[in-house]
């Protein structure tokens, strides 16, 4: 297949399911803070992940404006419960905003304003179903590691933006945030703990299930 048929496939995967108009104004709200958000083919994807892991317990590195931790709670169980942290007190109060206006009750999210590295090691170990990161690739390392440290047997990491927008495949660039995905990569895939996938959604979505 040419790159050009390749790249029309992932465009069209990507629109999948892209006419959500909660997602459209959340997505206004994001243009505004300059937020990380994710692809409505990601967004998808992320709902999938939910409700084939029948996750109940999910822990969010990167509230952004909530378009993920929408997805997440739209394939998860009903009981399940929503951990974000964002260091961005605009983020989260934006996030609260768009979880509001897709219905969901309070009850089942718990957004943290902070830093994920003093957050995450007060969470409770294997407690976890799902650990959806969506940070800056200089620390995407640590966090994986806390992730793993709270997923159980069977529980699902889930790393946003693997491919560092495309770089990753290309050997020439040597950017930080590159290496820095390429380095969780190589760990994830030399770590006997797991089973894994990079797939090409979005800008690259990392997937790995603990065994």
């Amino acid at each position: 297949m040419s790159q050009t048929a390749k790249h029309s496939s992932w465009a069209y995967s990507e629109d999948h399911d892209s006419q959500d108009p909660l997602f459209a104004a959340a997505r206004v709200r994001e243009a505004h803070l300059g937020s990380q958000q994710v692809s409505a083919g990601t967004a998808s994807a992320l709902s999938v992940l939910a409700a084939a892991s029948q996750a109940r317990a999910l822990v969010e590195i990167g509230t952004g404006v909530g378009i993920s931790g929408v997805a997440l709670l739209r394939g998860a169980p009903q009981a399940a419960v929503l951990t974000s942290i964002d260091s961005e007190a605009d983020h989260t109060s934006a996030a609260a905003e768009t979880f509001r206006a897709a219905g969901v009750a309070a009850s089942k999210t718990r957004l943290i304003t902070g830093g994920a590295d003093q957050v995450l090691p007060r969470l409770t170990a294997g407690g976890y179903d799902l650990v959806f990161i969506n940070s800056e690739a200089q620390q995407v390392g640590a966090y994986a590691d806390e992730g793993l440290r709270l997923l159980r047997a069977g529980g699902l990491l889930v790393v946003n933006d693997a491919l560092d927008s495309d770089r990753v495949p290309k050997p020439a660039v040597r950017e930080a945030s590159t290496q820095a995905m390429r380095a969780l990569e190589r760990s994830v895939l030399e770590d006997d703990r797991l089973v894994s996938a990079l797939l090409p959604t979005g800008t690259g979505l990392l997937v790995a299930v603990r065994r």
